[in-house]
């Protein structure tokens, strides 16, 4: 049974987190002078970060000079600032301007009646959005708080796009290039990249060459009167799966504790509680066959567009059937679906730290490359690296997203990163797809609205928790902030203030720690 839990009002409210590995705060300058001001050093010398492991670099982003700096060398766990690394070396392989292109073929003669005596094969090609995101002006729709990140966080707004929008439009398509029956089957020929979860990373999303809705089934649930049923919805709709709920709403000021599983296959159940007059609360179920979801989404798509299909929508994939890969030059193209520029893809990348899209372009740039797996991804980012000037040294990466415990990076290698990119072709879409202090993304809420830095910053985030069940409380195990900012004085900056073992004292909450922590920008901002 699978199974992933909310619990509001609790420990697990803020952060649903795996164990991690912890790290002294022992490491050497590794030569490098401290170079703190008096406001700074008295930020990090709060009570809360008594425990603490700090990383700063703070550089004038033309010359180089070095403006603040503590332990710039020592690695600590980057969370999500892994990112930077994985959306520049992106930028670099694709550009901002590629579009993935997703094509439909049609195995076998077409009759002039429009009878397909064969199968129609749609052939993924990465796309992470399969124009489920994509807005009528052409950009890549997003929410400040994601649904990727809703069964942890609670508190994820869905896309007003529709999810099924790109595969409507490939069936729209093949119904008009006279396609009117398939008295074969519906194939998705997946072999791009091999499917799966990273190796030896049972935490991380499945990933795969098709993408519908990031692979979620997306289950809203609203709050009703006390002691009466909650309603649900999900998307998307589809007779693949069957949702039942056994969630009753409680008082005002009681608990929400929500929890979805698959009892059985095609089957879903979401149960619990949630709290009157709350709002509404999403949760996420990730389907676990990819192709087969996105065949039986297809079949349905067809339908809608008046195109009938003999073989049962239900039911896995027949890849099994398809053609030596890519033999598709004799066969008729009945579809094409065109994405948006990549340069969209790395905003909602890093906007909302979308840890399914970062790891996913790993096997993509090795695609894209000639080669084939997310460990060759991994040897293309280091050899991007190399030529950018980041001391590989200061590196363990071992995957797109920055998971607990598998990524430690030095402040000094993300302010090499950065100056790199501000001299880079591709500078603009890389500063263009950071979050915006105050703005928007990972950075809308933090700080406040009359924080000097608000629109001052663009940075990507990191965060790694865990709870404290002996103290009952929250510990935050990393918390970074990596980007470039425009000082008081119109000085450009480049940053990177990381932390490792944030540990809250008495009442401070949350949202206090991160402002704390985040305030470190704020005496940047006015010293320079």
């Amino acid at each position: 049974m699978k199974k992933s839990k909310l619990v509001t009002g609790s420990l697990s409210t803020i952060f649903a987190i795996s164990l991690m590995m912890g790290l002294c705060g022992c490491g050497s300058t590794g030569g490098q002078q401290e170079k703190l001001s008096s406001k700074v050093r008295g930020i990090m010398n709060s009570p809360e970060f008594k425990h603490t492991s700090w990383t700063i670099k703070v550089v004038d982003l033309k010359t180089g000079e070095v403006l603040q700096q503590a332990s710039p060398n020592m690695m600590l766990d980057p969370a999500s600032t892994t990112k930077l690394f994985t959306v520049a070396t992106a930028l670099d392989v694709f550009g901002p301007d590629y579009r993935f292109t997703t094509p439909v073929y049609e195995q076998g003669a077409l009759s002039p009646g429009g009878q397909l005596n064969g199968n129609l094969i749609l052939v993924a090609s990465g796309d992470l959005a399969m124009g489920g995101r994509v807005t009528e002006g052409g950009k890549i729709e997003y929410t400040d708080m994601d649904h990727a990140d809703a069964n942890a966080l609670g508190n994820a707004t869905l896309t007003k796009t529709d999810p099924l929008a790109g595969l409507d439009d490939l069936a729209r398509q093949a119904a008009a290039s006279g396609v009117k029956t398939v008295n074969g089957n519906v194939i998705i020929d997946a072999r791009l990249f091999p499917t799966g979860r990273p190796e030896g990373d049972q935490q991380a999303s499945i990933l795969s060459p098709i993408v519908i809705n990031d692979n979620l089934l997306d289950i809203t649930v609203t709050p009703t009167s006390p002691g009466s049923p909650a309603e649900i919805a999900w998307r998307p709709q589809t007779s693949l799966y069957t949702v039942t709920s056994t969630v009753t709403t409680v008082d005002k000021g009681g608990e929400t504790d929500l929890a979805v599983s698959s009892p059985s296959p095609g089957s879903i159940l979401i149960e619990g509680s949630i709290e009157a007059g709350g709002g509404d609360v999403v949760q996420t179920y990730e389907v676990e066959d990819p192709e087969s979801f996105a065949r039986t989404l297809f079949i349905e798509a067809l339908g809608r567009a008046g195109v009938a299909v003999e073989a049962p929508a239900l039911g896995a994939n027949p890849a099994g059937d398809l053609p030596p890969e890519g033999d598709y030059t004799s066969m008729t193209q009945a579809a094409l679906l065109e994405s948006p520029p990549f340069s969209e893809y790395a905003k909602l990348i890093l906007k909302v730290s979308l840890n399914y899209g970062a790891n996913s372009l790993l096997p993509l740039m090795a695609v894209h490359e000639g080669k084939k797996t997310f460990e060759d991804g991994l040897q293309i980012e280091h050899s991007f690296l190399e030529k950018a000037g980041v001391s590989l040294d200061g590196l363990i990466i071992n995957d797109g997203e920055g998971g607990a415990g598998k990524d430690y990076i030095c402040a000094e290698c993300v302010v090499q990163l950065l100056r790199y990119m501000s001299t880079s072709k591709d500078f603009k879409a890389f500063e263009d797809a950071l979050p915006i202090m105050g703005v928007d993304g990972s950075l809308a809420q933090l700080l406040g609205d009359k924080s000097p830095i608000k629109g001052k910053v663009r940075a990507k985030t990191g965060t790694h928790g865990t709870g404290d069940l002996l103290n009952d409380r929250i510990a935050l195990t990393a918390r970074a902030l990596g980007g470039y900012m425009t000082a008081s004085s119109g000085r450009e900056l480049a940053f990177d203030v990381s932390a490792n073992m944030i540990i809250p004292e008495g009442n401070v909450d949350m949202a206090a720690l991160l402002n704390k922590h985040a305030s470190i920008l704020e005496a940047i901002y006015e010293e320079y």
